[in-house]
């Protein structure tokens, strides 16, 4: 296959009818104009010795991959000015569509989640170290997180501040899974870390106080816990009253073969629908709007809610 001036509306047609004949790790492979010989905008025209070509960066096409259900690999040379694309067709492994038998570790430590490191994606760390920067980290006392799991987002903190800041933290993490809390409890024998092995539904029951900032990535959109009070009752009986701050991630992406997919995937459809996680994050910024928080929502894999206190010194 060799594309030149054709769109992109052509070439999505015929790799698509390429893509549905492949099985789980199976190849293609094609010929498009060289990303470097030209152009800025998709789609601009090119003209070379004569013959016209239509541009596409690889953004462009490692995005056509990832709506294939694909991976794009390592290009290759081909004859001038072109370059050979290949993309792999995702083996279909996931962790969402996995039935635990305990329950309790369908998250563990021998999951398929449990390989996954979100803090060495892109579209996540940025928007999630914005996130900490946002809400002023390093004045930060207590924090909690919900989901904690094998403890990226506290690395990512420690990472974040310089070391004597870090230890006046106090991190308190809570996760369903016996398994991943060892796991975590191996990389975490600071004294200022606490994690516990409980179900957050039951989060009244640890006593634990108030917290000046409460992180949950994604945990707060389980079928096992009503959002809306969930959320309502952890903001009235466990963030402070001057200084709490919530970061908030709601996923909008799938994990397919490895790859973190973008779109989220509602019940009942084949396709990504993003209602179930809109209906979320607006109530959840309306909300919070209501209570004197400053709200801003970022990122794109997954949804970055940020909320501070609205103080006099800091409502203009």
């Amino acid at each position: 296959m060799k594309f030149t001036n054709q769109t992109l509306q052509e070439i999505l047609a015929e790799l698509k009818q390429e893509v549905a004949s492949l099985n789980p790790g199976d190849v293609i492979s094609f010929d498009v104009l060289d990303p470097d010989e030209g152009g800025r905008y998709a789609g601009e025209k090119v003209v070379i010795e004569e013959k016209e070509y239509l541009y596409h960066g690889y953004k462009s096409w490692t995005d056509l991959a990832q709506l294939l259900q694909c991976k794009m690999l390592t290009p290759h040379s081909s004859t001038f000015p072109f370059v050979t694309l290949h993309f792999e067709k995702l083996w279909s492994d996931t962790f969402h569509d996995g039935e635990a038998e305990d329950k309790k570790e369908k998250y563990g430590i021998d999951s398929l989640f449990f390989h996954i490191n979100k803090m060495e994606e892109p579209a996540f760390l940025y928007y999630y170290l914005q996130a900490l920067d946002n809400i002023k980290l390093e004045e930060k006392k207590r924090i909690l997180n919900l989901g904690v799991n094998r403890g990226d987002e506290f690395q990512a903190i420690k990472a974040h501040l310089d070391n004597d800041t870090y230890q006046k933290i106090g991190c308190v993490g809570i996760d369903h899974s016996e398994s991943v809390i060892a796991y975590a409890e191996s990389l975490f024998p600071e004294e200022n870390v606490t994690l516990f092995a409980e179900d957050i539904n039951a989060l009244d029951s640890l006593h634990l106080g108030k917290f000046d900032l409460i992180i949950s990535i994604g945990t707060l959109q389980s079928p096992s816990i009503n959002f809306k009070p969930f959320l309502m009752g952890l903001v009235q009986n466990h963030l402070d009253k001057e200084q709490g701050a919530l970061i908030l991630g709601f996923p909008n992406c799938r994990w397919i073969g490895g790859e973190m997919l973008y779109g989220a995937k509602a019940p009942n459809y084949r396709m990504s629908e993003l209602s179930l996680l809109f209906n979320d994050v607006i109530f959840a910024k309306k909300y919070l709007q209501q209570h004197k928080f400053r709200v801003t929502l970022t990122g794109k894999e997954y949804i970055f809610l940020t909320a501070t206190r609205i103080t006099p010194k800091n409502r203009n």
